[in-house]
This record gives structure tokens, sequence and C-alpha cells, in this order.
């Protein structure tokens, strides 16, 4: 299928394709649907195998995005763009300026921040040509990566109770030590939780979950053989799939990656194992929601407070799946699309100005 017949099928309102031959500038921009509110999404640089992998990647993205925002019930619509390189060796300022100017162009359709391969340095330098990009940063009193990360342990807390567990002695097995891995990890181990087992490509920041949490090394490809009560995805995403679903042996799935379903399929595959899946794009919300204190609708205190309240709203989700015998992410689906279909209409409804 053509990648574009891929963009109406999933409703996308707009794809835009950046190059700017001055910088050696390629990126996407997919802005899936407004009916919310203007577009956003952070930007994430990484190298794909080919230009229709990485429009793919910010189609999936964008339109979690969409279904993010209507779940957490944020006035925002959902975006996501992708800068095609290798963060470590092709991330220049010339490009960042470059990427930032074309956003300013969008005119306020598009706003964005990090994500994987972008960090807060990065939003400094495209601040400086575009007031479309923002990043709570720990000067500001709170930090978007620490309250992704709160947002996933009380989805872990309220997960683990959905099971008949504590979060004191829970069984994590987690991917991922990055921005956001780090800190869930340090907060699982001062919540008393048990990091039976932990993985990142880079070894370094593996070593300090070790040091500072107690976990147990596993090589990455090993962290889907892992017993445990919660395996917690926060690295790529497209890791639960037809070959990785049947290795789990957890009875659980909660973390912060986006995009953790290869496929739709895969949620029903977890279904029928018996293996719950708290929906990403649920979870990991806080990241999202910090938007609220950056434009000071809510201080430091609140903030945190409806971030936690994630926690509870994936337990709605998950007892709701139970009792329909349905896998959580249709539950989840349903919510944002009956959301989306009373915004259009109340929208259609306004008289005219």
């Amino acid at each position: 299928m053509r990648i574009l017949d891929v963009a109406h099928e999933m409703g996308h309102e707009e794809v835009i394709v950046l190059h700017d031959a001055a910088s050696g500038l390629r990126a996407v921009v997919a802005i899936h649907d407004t009916t919310l509110g203007p577009a956003t999404g952070g930007t994430r640089m990484r190298l794909y195998p080919t230009m229709d992998d990485a429009v793919l990647d910010a189609l999936r993205l964008s339109r979690a995005m969409t279904f993010k925002a209507a779940l957490a019930e944020m006035p925002t619509g959902g975006g996501k763009a992708v800068i095609l390189g290798d963060p470590a060796r092709d991330k220049t300022r010339q490009r960042l300026v470059a990427y930032a100017r074309a956003i300013e162009r969008m005119g306020g359709r598009f706003h964005t921040g990090p994500d994987m391969g972008i960090d807060p340095r990065d939003v400094a330098v495209m601040a400086r040509q575009t007031k479309h990009v923002s990043h709570a940063g720990a000067q500001s009193g709170v930090d978007t990566a620490d309250l992704t990360a709160l947002g996933v342990l009380e989805s872990i807390r309220q997960t683990a109770d959905f099971l008949g567990l504590e979060l004191a002695g829970v069984r994590v097995a987690l991917q991922g030590a990055g921005q956001v891995g780090y800190r869930l990890a340090k907060r699982l181990h001062a919540a008393g939780a048990r990091l039976v087992a932990a993985c990142d490509r880079e070894g370094a920041r593996a070593e300090r979950l070790v040091d500072e949490c107690g976990a147990t090394l596993v090589e990455p490809d090993a962290i889907y053989d892992v017993e445990c009560d919660v395996f917690s995805p926060n690295a790529a995403g497209a890791v639960l799939n037809s070959e990785t679903i049947p290795r789990l042996r957890a009875k659980a799935v909660v973390g912060a990656a986006n995009e953790q379903l290869s496929m739709a399929e895969d949620g029903d595959r977890l279904h029928e194992r018996g293996i719950v899946w708290a929906p990403d794009y649920v979870v990991n919300a806080g990241g999202l929601l910090s938007l609220l204190h950056e434009r000071g609708e809510l201080d430091e205190d609140g903030i945190r407070e409806r971030v936690k309240a994630i926690g509870p709203r994936v337990r709605e989700i998950l007892e709701s799946a139970a009792d329909d015998d349905l896998p959580p992410h249709v539950i989840a689906d349903r919510i944002a699309h009956e959301r989306l279909r009373a915004a259009r209409e109340a929208k259609r409804a306004r008289p005219l100005a």
C-alpha cells in the first residue's frame, strides 16, 4: 500500500515533508486530527531504513497522540514529527534551525517538544526560531520526563492492584533506561518494586540501574523471556509483535514507549494469552499534560495530581475490558472515538460568526 493511502486510511489531515538542501535536513510532520485543538506531539530523530518508514512512523505516532489527547481530556489535537538521521552523528545546529523555522511557518498548527533523539538543549536552539516548541525542564519546578514516569508508575500501581498485587514487591522487567525509563526505575525502586531485569542499548545507562536501583541486567533481546509481574517497555515502539508476545512471561505490560503494538492485532494476541496491556497512549500522557503547567494553568502540585489521575483512568479501562471480555485497547479506542465524535458534533452545532 502506498504511504499516502495509509495516511488517508488513518484519517490524517496533513502530511508535510521537509527538505532543506543547505542544512541537509530531511523531516516529516504528520498532523492527524485537530478536532480538539492544534496538533501537539514530540519531535524525534532517528535513522530509518527508508523515507517511507519515517513517514509511517510519524503517521502512527500522530494518530496515537490524537487518542492520547482525547483520553487525557486535553484541548489539543494529534501530531508528530520525525527528523531523519543519527542523533549522535547527524544532528547539527543548522538542521535544528531549519526545522524550527519550518515549524514557525506552520503558524501554530503544530506544537512540538523533545522525543527520542531530541533533548532539552535541542529545544532551546529551536525556541530561538519558533514559539511553537517547548519543554518543561527541571528549572521550571517540574520535568516532562519525570511527569511521564509518574504517570507510568501510577499506571503500574493500578494495574498491579487490578491483578491483586501490591506495588511494593511487584516484579518488573524494564526495557529502556533513557530519560523516562531511568526516572521510572528510580520511582519503582523507591516504592519497593523489584527490578528483576533491566536493559538498555547503551551500557552506561543500564549500569546506572544496577548501582542506584539494584536492578539485574540482561541482554536487550533477553528481556522478553524474563519471568515477571510487569513488563515495562520504555524505549522504541513496535516491541509487542508476533515474535515477542509468545515469549513474554509477564502478567501485564505497562510502559511509556509510544506505539508498543506492531499492529492492532497484537493487542488481541496479548488478550488471548491472558496478558493485561495498559494502552500506551493512556499510560504515557504525563508529557502531554505537562503543557498545562507550561501554560500556567496548573501549579506544580496541580500538575502532579492531574498526572497521578492517569492511574485510576487506566484502572477504569482495565475493569471495563474485563467486564466485556475485550482487549483494553478496544475500550480505550472506543472512548477516544466517542469524545472526538462529540467534539465534532459540538463544532457543527455552533452558529457561524
